[in-house]
């Protein structure tokens, strides 16, 4: 009996090894996450097969709107690890019906301890759902009393589950921690410093390659984004999603961050070249961005004049004058200036003031230097003493221009962002040309292969469509990963550009910090020539 069983064994064995490489390698593409790992330990011919499924560029992605957070947590973990993938990082985003801390140690103990896991409360979801494989978007209404409204509370639920692993990259996971007692008081130049060691130890380069970003609702994440927009090269990417609670797990750079002392306001998962000892034939992976704004610049250009600062309220008092003018100009003189060159919709928009802003910058006992940027406030209120607007940081001699958010600028900003990556589609399918015609290997072509998108919660105001938002990259890149948040604050790094024609004036300006705008995080890969 025994020599019967050993004698099929290797007669199964001589058939497996039979089949050609391709056949198997369709085979074992086919399996989920866990099998495809045990699979790996069947021989060496399966193993080398595995190891190259799981040496590609991998984002999966999936929802459920399960009331259930625990079958919710399945369906979703299920479906992102139903193929090969070995997540370097995952982030999850769920309802604000569901507990944070319950939702974070089911995700957690699904996909264990090694990976750095962010799981935040999200505006609402976005991406493929994980029972039918159909495009969902899922918006939440957020109710300070959800007893009061058990209708709301049963349906601000759902779970989106994104994991990733980007060829040739290292993941980090860093906090920028607060103090806790006295004052409170940001560590950001910690923050700078520990992603420039972590880089360093990796790349050889104080910048990474990109940085994700989530914020608490209660960081002024403005004089962050100031100072890592100042530290890093013009190269790293910078975007994410602020306004939400989150939780992460990881091993988290700096000496304060199991410290009492010290609570967490934001957290960067920052992405690395790894130039010590990458893996043989690995090629490049690269991050590309799309900026949709939603408002529209409207009016004359203003400078402030007296400005008093409310940071009990974080609020700022102004008064300003037009260019070459003399006097003085109260909140409702400037809003009926306004109002007499917008027209009648004004008030029934969301009117911001986008402030010019020169400063200087310094990280630790550097040398400072100067920097000018962008930041945008929105205007509360107006009466004949002061405009009263959201937020500090103005200063007198800063010059503004009024900002409008409505239906057209939305629009606009959609349909630019539809044409940007229709560009960025033809620039791949050019170069892939060329990689064609000197290689003559098809296999050899650079490709999108995901795409994380962050909006404003409230841009759905100005669309009769819900996806219209999605559209773009839909279009343009059909079957690709696709997946995101709604958010309160849309963070995206680059200049003014994306707002429409920019003056000598201001083109140097910076802006990181974005309102009523949708912000597209694409990811494409281009293996290595065969020489490497």
């Amino acid at each position: 009996m025994a020599e019967l069983r050993q004698r099929a064994a290797v007669e199964m064995e001589a058939t497996i090894d039979s089949i050609g490489d391709d056949l198997l390698h369709n085979v074992l593409s086919r399996l989920p996450a866990l099998a495809c790992a045990n699979a790996a330990c069947v021989n060496r011919s399966w193993n080398l097969i595995i190891t190259s499924l799981l040496s590609l560029p991998n984002l999966s992605s999936a929802l459920s709107i399960n009331p259930s957070l625990q079958d919710a947590v399945h369906e979703a973990v299920d479906k992102v690890l139903s193929k090969p993938v070995r997540p370097q990082f995952a982030i999850a985003s769920i309802g604000p019906t569901f507990s944070l801390q319950q939702a974070h140690q089911l995700i957690t103990g699904k996909l264990g301890s090694r990976i750095p896991i962010i799981t935040l409360i999200s505006q609402g979801i976005f991406g493929c759902n994980a029972v039918n494989d159909e495009f969902e978007e899922v918006q939440w209404q957020f109710i300070e009393n959800d007893e009061a409204h058990p209708d709301h509370g049963n349906e601000n639920h759902g779970v989106l589950l994104t994991v990733g692993f980007f060829p040739g990259l290292k993941v980090s996971l860093i906090p920028l921690l607060s103090k806790t007692q006295g004052t409170q008081a940001l560590m950001i130049d910690e923050l700078v410093r520990n992603i420039r060691e972590c880089s360093s130890s990796v790349s050889g380069s104080a910048s990474p390659v990109a940085i994700l970003l989530f914020s608490d609702h209660e960081t002024d994440m403005k004089p962050v984004l100031q100072k890592l927009d100042y530290a890093f090269c013009p190269e790293t990417v910078i975007v994410g999603e602020g306004g939400s609670q989150f939780l992460y797990q990881g091993e988290a750079a700096g000496n304060h961050s199991n410290d009492a002392e010290y609570s967490s306001a934001a957290v960067a998962l920052s992405f690395l070249r790894d130039t010590g000892n990458p893996p043989a034939g690995v090629g490049e992976t690269q991050f590309h961005v799309v900026l949709a704004p939603g408002i529209a610049q409207i009016g004359p250009t203003y400078k402030s004049v007296a400005v008093k600062e409310r940071p009990r309220d974080f609020s700022t008092w102004l008064t300003a004058k037009r260019e070459a003018q003399v006097e003085s100009l109260d909140g409702l003189t400037m809003l009926d200036q306004i109002y007499d060159e917008f027209g009648g919709d004004l008030y029934c928009s969301a009117l911001y003031i986008g402030v010019s802003k020169r400063r200087k910058c310094s990280i630790g006992k550097e040398r400072a230097s100067w920097i000018y940027l962008q930041e945008f406030h929105e205007v509360l209120r107006g009466d004949e003493e002061y405009l009263y607007v959201n937020g500090v940081g103005i200063r007198s001699g800063d010059s503004f221009q009024f900002y409008l958010a409505n239906a057209n600028a939305t629009r606009d900003s959609c349909n630019n962002a539809s044409n940007n990556l229709t560009c960025l589609k033809r620039d791949l399918d050019h170069q892939n040309a060329g990689r064609s015609t000197s290689n003559n290997v098809n296999s050899k072509k650079k490709s999108v292969f995901g795409c994380i998108m962050f909006s404003c919660c409230g841009r759905g105001e100005f669309f009769l469509q819900p996806i219209l938002d999605c559209s773009p990259f839909m279009e343009n890149f059909p079957e690709i990963t696709f997946s995101g948040t709604f958010s309160a604050a849309e963070i995206a790094r680059g200049d003014l550009s994306p707002y429409g024609p920019v003056s000598e004036e201001h083109s140097s300006l910076r802006c990181c910090l974005h309102v009523y705008s949708t912000v597209y995080l694409i990811m494409s890969y281009t293996p290595a020539s065969p020489s490497t």
